[in-house]
């Protein structure tokens, strides 16, 4: 990262020493079934779709599951979210800085449909065209970092905890809804936790690690199968660790079995294994 960057002055005023609360989770999932959906998927509709829309659909489908984490916390009350919006962030250029799309009511919206809707709003980002986005970050260009931080972290609670629209500073309400999603693997890592960003008022990070062989059982067997670890941040006032087995439980059935999404009991005839 550039020293004098822009992500990194944001990242001196957003961070102090950590001293809350989060839990971290990691779910390894047999991947065969989701890179088959994926390659299915693709042939059918003609998008370009990954195992981290996939992933998307299940962490939106989770926290229907587990309605605690889809939500802010507001004058020391939960509240939750109306629906399950899901916002993923893109690598701008050649990783020196980030920025969110989110997909709104994801937990409604097929896999191929939030491929779409992120595929759009990650080539406004990349072309420089995202107005919000703009507004947002221009001034932060000259702000000194003592300066970022109040003024994040006020906007920040307006829009993530109030819920309030600021589009004179390209703020939108709740802007990164209810989880935060990257995938790290295409960097080459296999696995990796998120810090939580204390302005951005979200309850739970996904980082979604490279797909590698990996020896397992089957069937009391070891085999060599494709594997993927999903890691979690969640802030701990949100859940407890029973009710994120219950979120990991849903993740895990979505991903080893994605063809229920469709509406099918496993996979069909025109679909192979990758």
């Amino acid at each position: 990262m550039n020293p004098n960057s822009t992500r990194r002055k944001l990242a001196i005023a957003s961070w102090s020493e950590p001293r809350e609360g989060n839990i971290y989770g990691k779910l390894t999932v047999d991947a065969t079934e989701a890179l088959a959906y994926v390659d299915w998927l693709r042939a059918r509709t003609g998008e370009r779709i990954t195992i981290t829309h996939v992933v998307g659909k299940a962490v939106a489908m989770a926290l229907l599951e587990a309605p605690g984490l889809n939500g802010v916390i507001r004058f020391g009350r939960f509240v939750p979210h109306t629906g399950v919006d899901i916002a993923y962030l893109v690598a701008l250029e050649e990783g020196a800085d980030l920025a969110k799309a989110k997909v709104t009511d994801a937990h409604r919206k097929s896999v191929a449909e939030i491929c779409k809707e992120l595929g759009d709003l990650a080539r406004k980002l990349h072309k420089g065209e995202d107005e919000q986005f703009k507004k947002s970050t221009g001034p932060l260009k000259w702000m000194p970092s003592w300066l970022i931080r109040p003024v994040v972290y006020f906007t920040g609670w307006l829009a993530g905890v109030l819920g309030m629209s600021i589009p004179a500073l390209g703020v939108e309400r709740y802007p990164f809804g209810g989880a935060i999603i990257t995938n790290v693997g295409v960097f080459g890592l296999d696995e990796g936790f998120a810090p939580p960003t204390p302005w951005a008022h979200v309850p739970t990070y996904v980082l979604v690690g490279a797909v590698r062989d990996q020896p397992t059982v089957v069937d009391g067997q070891v085999v060599v199968r494709k594997q993927l670890a999903i890691c979690a941040t969640i802030d701990h006032r949100f859940m407890d660790g029973a009710q994120g087995g219950r979120l990991a439980k849903v993740v895990r059935k979505v991903m080893e079995n994605p063809w229920t999404l469709e509406g099918l009991d496993g996979r069909p005839a025109d679909a192979v294994a990758s």
